[in-house]
């Protein structure tokens, strides 16, 4: 069984919000991410706090647990799995090329958002979801 984190699951891990117990509790050795998850997750921080400790306290952990992932590259090959998908589903660039890192993983894949964007499409492809 592969776990993958999207953006939404590796900043809930470590933030003050209802989702984080439920990420915790899918986290393993082998949690998989797109490398393209971090760059996305320190954009977010912001959003959640206006202060500054707080952020600085929130992309530290993030950063630390980064360390413990296991990164898909976002190559060419993804890249084109993303544009396929972009053609077909409702998705924004970088939930595509997340969904796209997570179908290269080996089955069953366990596919962690809190994205209600991202639930159907990874249903659809076949992925097990643990979401709110």
């Amino acid at each position: 069984m592969s776990v993958f984190f999207d953006t939404s699951a590796v900043v809930a891990l470590h933030a003050d919000v209802p989702e984080r117990e439920a990420a915790a509790a899918a986290l393993d050795a082998a949690t998989c991410v797109s490398a393209i998850a971090l760059t996305e997750a320190l954009a977010l921080i912001d959003r959640l706090t206006d202060e500054p400790v707080l952020r600085a306290d929130l992309e530290d952990a993030i950063r630390l647990q980064w360390d413990h992932y296991h990164v898909v590259p976002v190559d060419q090959r993804c890249l084109d799995r993303a544009a396929d998908m972009l053609r077909e589903q409702p998705l924004r660039l970088a939930d595509a090329i997340q969904l796209a890192a997570a179908s290269r993983l080996p089955r069953p894949v366990v596919y962690v958002t809190f994205d209600p964007i991202q639930i159907p499409v990874a249903l659809g492809l076949g992925f097990d979801v643990v979401a709110l």
